[in-house]
C-alpha cells in the first residue's frame, strides 16, 4: 500500500539475487559513531551522554540499512522510527540523520516514494512535536522549546533530498526504458537482416534449382537419342549450380562477417540477359520490352527489381505449361515499373506458383515503397506487374 513508483522498479526490491551493501554500510555506521560523539562534546550539559543504549540506537540505524534493497520500505520505516527514538531519549545531535537520508533515497529509486515520503514526514512530525511540546516530560531536565526557524530548515532538507531522490528514480526509469528500446531495436534489426537473407537464399535457390530441375529432366530423356542435346543441358546445369553457389556464398559471407562489404556486387537489371539466357537454357523463351529513358538505380532498387524478375521468371518455368515469357522494364519520373506475363494455361492448375515466392516479391517491393500486383489475365496466363518509387535521396 506505501508503493507509488512503478512497478517495474518496486519489483526489483526483494530479488533474492541482490546481496547487502556490507562495505556501505559499515562506513555509515563508523561515521555516525565517530561524528555523534564528536558532536556530543559541543552539547555537553544540554543533551545526555552517549551510553550503550545510545550507541546501540546508533547501530540500529546502519543494521537496517543492510535491508535497504531487499526491502526498503522497511528499512525506512524501521530507520526513522530508531532515530525518533534516539531524539526522545535526550540523546546528542548528530550525523544520525545520515542514516535516514540514506534510507529514504533507497526507498524511493526502488519506486516506494509514497512509503519514503510517509516515513520521513511522520519522523519530521514526531520530532517537531518532541522540540516544541512533550520536551517538558522527556529528558534531559530544563530543556527549553527549540526555535521554529529549525523546524523549517529541517523541513526544506527533507523535501529537497526527497525530490532530489524522485529525479533520480525517473531518469534511473527513463534509462532503463532507452536501454529496453534500444535492445528491442536491436532485435528488430537481427530479425530483419535474417529476414533479408532468408530472402536472398530464397531466390537464389528457388530459379537456379529450377533451371536444373528443368535441364536434368530433358538431359535424361535425351542422353540416349541426342547426347549432343543431353550435354548441353548438363552444362547449362553446371553454370546455374556454379552462379548459384557463388551467389549463396556472397549471402552467406555477408553473415559471417557483419558489417564488411561483399566481395562482388549485387546483382541488377544490367544482368537481365543473364536471366534470358538461363530460362532459354530451361527452354523458355523470354522477350524483353524496355519503355522510357533508363536511369541509374539505386542499389537497393536495382537489386530488388532483379529478384522481381528473377522470381516471376522461375515461377513461369515451375508453373506454366507456356514456353514463352514477355518482361517489360519501364522508367517513369521517380518511377520502375516491371511487368512479367506468360501465355499460360498453369499446369496443374497452379497458376503463378503459392509460398514464399510471392510473398518475397511483394516484401522487397513494399520495404521501397512499392507494389506487387500478381494474378491470373484474361488471356489464361500468369502476370506480375511491380511498380517502385525511385527516392532522390538514395
Amino acid at each position: 500500500m506505501w508503493s507509488g513508483g512503478g512497478p517495474g522498479l518496486r519489483s526489483g526490491a526483494g530479488r533474492p539475487g541482490r546481496r547487502p551493501p556490507w562495505p556501505s554500510t559499515l562506513f555509515l555506521a563508523v561515521l555516525v559513531l565517530v561524528g555523534t560523539a564528536f558532536a556530543a562534546a559541543d552539547q555537553h550539559g544540554e543533551r545526555l551522554p552517549l551510553d550503550i543504549y545510545a550507541r546501540l540506537l546508533l547501530l540500529a540505524g546502519p543494521a537496517l540499512l543492510l535491508f535497504r534493497r531487499r526491502h526498503p520500505v522497511v528499512s525506512v520505516f524501521g530507520v526513522s522510527a530508531s532515530t525518533l527514538v534516539y531524539f526522545a531519549a535526550g540523546y546528542p545531535y548528530g550525523p544520525v540523520f545520515i542514516t535516514v537520508g540514506v534510507a529514504c533515497f533507497a526507498a524511493i529509486v526502488e519506486g516506494h516514494r509514497r512509503a519514503a515520503w510517509w516515513a520521513v514526514g511522520l519522523l519530521w512530525a514526531g520530532h517537531t512535536l518532541i522540540v516544541h511540546w512533550l520536551y517538558r516530560w522527556l529528558p534531559p531536565q530544563h530543556d527549553r522549546a527549540a526555535p521554529w526557524g529549525q523546524e523549517l530548515v529541517i523541513a526544506a532538507f527533507v523535501f529537497a533530498l526527497c525530490a532530489a531522490s524522485d529525479v533520480i528514480r525517473v531518469r534511473r526509469e527513463q534509462w532503463a526504458r532507452e536501454g529496453a528500446e534500444r535492445q528491442a531495436a536491436e532485435k528488430r534489426r537481427q530479425n530483419e537482416e535474417r529476414l533479408l537473407i532468408a530472402r536472398e537464399l530464397h531466390d537464389v535457390l528457388a530459379h537456379s534449382i529450377s533451371v536444373i530441375n528443368v535441364q536434368a529432366g530433358v538431359g535424361l530423356a535425351l542422353l540416349d537419342s541426342d547426347p549432343e542435346q543431353a550435354r548441353t543441358a548438363l552444362t547449362t546445369i553446371k553454370a546455374a549450380s556454379k552462379e548459384a553457389l557463388g551467389e549463396v556464398r556472397q549471402v552467406l559471407d555477408t553473415l559471417r562477417t557483419p558489417g564488411d562489404a561483399p566481395r562482388a556486387p549485387a546483382p541488377g537489371l544490367d544482368r537481365l540477359p543473364e536471366l534470358v539466357e538461363q530460362a532459354a537454357g530451361a527452354g523458355l523463351t523470354v522477350e524483353v520490352l524496355r519503355d522510357g529513358r533508363p536511369v541509374a538505380l539505386p542499389p537497393g532498387v536495382d537489386l530488388a527489381a532483379f529478384r522481381i524478375v528473377q522470381e516471376a521468371l522461375t515461377n513461369v518455368v515451375r508453373h506454366s505449361v507456356s514456353r514463352t515469357a514477355q518482361v517489360r522494364v519501364g522508367h517513369a519520373p521517380g518511377l520502375l515499373e516491371l511487368g512479367v506475363d506468360d501465355a499460360g494455361p498453369a499446369a496443374g492448375g497452379d497458376a503463378g506458383g503459392t509460398g514464399n515466392g510471392l510473398v518475397g516479391m511483394r516484401e522487397r517491393a513494399a520495404a521501397l515503397g512499392g507494389t506487387i500486383e500478381a494474378g491470373p489475365h484474361p488471356g489464361g496466363g500468369f502476370r506480375v506487374r511491380a511498380t517502385i518509387p525511385l527516392r532522390t535521396d538514395e
